[in-house]
């Protein structure tokens, strides 16, 4: 397979940009152990100029906070509960009443798309949801018809890049993939007929991570990579030319008209030797530059309707995709810019940070001098903590990749020690670990032995179920198990 084939034909589940006449968008994900305050995030958005929000559920509180902010919400439908809705008018009409009528008629949420699932066509799910999201489509659409919303709020679909591809490694030979064309041009056809956007996802890094064979160069909006000519046009960079792959699919099925919103796109800055905060600058500033001028792509000239990946990191979502999930966000887990960008926003053009935020005593979990690197215990303790806390700044070509024995082992405890609170026996790990207020991180390099902030349990109970505090006792059951084995 090509590079250019491999760009098209992304199969990972992983799931900036300025519109001139929409704004800039940012995807808020809320998997992180402790989030912070939707109020905080919402004063955060506003702050830095962002004019529209993807939301991938419809979490209660972050909708409210949303509310009166003047902000565009799309609220997300997660593949979970397509089977139900599929199946069910009611359920879908229920799902609408709760969750979008009573939050823009009593919480005045400026709320525009319900985007129905999220990728849900990825090679990786084995078709699991192939029967069901049409259908859950149509439901959802039809419960805001009976509400009085369709007019107002639209459905879409966020789908992967890897629903089209090209016969010919070029654009122009761009159509949707041969197994779901049929259910593709359906799911097209109904977003027309109901005046909705079809909204695709689009990872430059996805292509270099698969392939080392890409050309590095046109993944990023510098003009230094040899073009891909296609009849009278080239393409410098990799995110016009899948995008205009996507134009000609849908225009050879004759929906050439149809508007695009690009869901997702951005690029990270740990867990892998190309997610890196030098990248990421240079993806995310190169984009913005690259359409804020409304120029659009070869084939599709005009403002870019776009939405950023993301807002802020997540330390509680699955790595099975790579370490770099975890770290997808301009800001980091504190609501801290991780890179200078200029979103042509803010006064200062430059990002601003979140505002009042509460962190924990400033106290860390290490190992103890007198710890030996060969006890038994160091193995089996590490991986427990690493396993239910977050370690993918560790490894080749990440932030804290040059740590010694020691220092790796000092992570992952206080890695697992601030997940859990502070919490005394989360740092008792047998003969092996001690609490120290002397800050442990390098004095050399970005490497950061972090201190989490102030836990927020209004979301994060429904979410996780009371994160911080099963979390708790999970490490004082791990820590007694680990005694008894001594």
């Amino acid at each position: 397979m090509g590079w250019f084939s491999l760009v098209l034909g992304v199969f990972l589940m992983v799931s900036l940009g300025m519109q001139s006449v929409g704004g800039i968008g940012a995807n808020w994900g809320t998997q992180a152990s402790h989030p912070l305050p939707p109020d905080t995030v919402v004063t955060l958005l506003r702050d830095n100029g962002f004019q529209k929000v993807k939301l991938f559920d419809a979490d209660y509180d972050s909708l409210k906070a949303l509310g009166k902010s003047g902000i565009e919400v799309m609220v997300g439908i997660p593949n979970d509960l397509l089977a139900t809705f599929a199946t069910s008018v009611k359920a879908a009409e229920k799902w609408v009443a709760k969750n979008i009528s009573t939050h823009i008629s009593t919480n005045n949420v400026n709320i525009r798309y319900v985007a129905v699932g999220n990728e849900p066509f990825l090679t990786t799910y084995n078709g699991s949801f192939l029967t069901t999201t049409f259908p859950a489509l149509q439901n959802i659409q039809s419960a805001l018809i009976k509400a009085g919303l369709s007019s107002q709020v639209k459905v879409t679909c966020p789908l992967n890049a890897d629903v089209y591809e090209s016969s010919t490694s070029a654009p122009s030979g761009g159509d949707f993939r041969a197994d779901i064309h049929d259910l593709m041009i359906a799911i097209v056809k109904f977003l027309s007929d109901n005046g909705a956007p079809f909204t695709v996802n689009i990872y430059p890094f996805i292509s270099l991570y698969m392939d080392s064979n890409f050309p590095v160069e046109f993944a990023f909006f510098d003009g230094n990579a040899a073009p891909i000519t296609d009849g009278g046009m080239n393409y410098y960079n990799m995110f016009d030319a899948n995008h205009d792959t996507l134009v000609w699919a849908l225009q050879k099925n004759g929906f050439g008209n149809l508007p695009i919103i690009v869901g997702e796109i951005g690029w990270p800055t740990d867990g892998d030797i190309n997610a890196n905060p030098t990248y990421a600058q240079r993806f995310s500033q190169g984009f913005m530059s690259h359409i804020s001028g409304g120029k659009g792509t070869p084939m599709r000239p005009g403002p870019i309707d776009a939405y950023m990946f993301s807002l802020i990191d997540e330390d509680a979502k699955s790595i099975q995709p790579g370490n770099f999930e975890r770290h997808w966000g301009i800001f980091a887990y504190d609501g801290s810019p991780k890179y200078p960008l200029n979103l042509g926003t803010t006064n200062s053009n430059a990002l601003v940070s979140a505002k009042n935020v509460q962190y924990l005593e400033k106290k860390w979990c290490v190992m103890k001098p007198s710890a030996k690197l060969d006890d038994p215990q160091v193995a089996l303790s590490v991986s427990y903590a690493c396993s239910l806390a977050d370690c993918t700044e560790l490894g080749y070509g990440t932030t804290c990749g040059n740590l010694d024995a020691r220092g790796n082992i000092s992570y992952a405890f206080n890695s697992y020690y601030q997940r859990n609170n502070q919490q005394d026996e989360a740092c008792k790990f047998p003969n092996l670990s001690m609490v120290t207020k002397t800050d442990p991180s390098p004095q050399s390099g970005n490497c950061k032995f972090g201190i989490m902030i102030q836990p927020y349990y209004g979301g994060a109970e429904r979410r996780f179920g009371r994160i911080g505090r099963t979390w708790g006792l999970a490490a004082a059951s791990a820590i007694f198990m680990l005694w008894t084995m001594l």
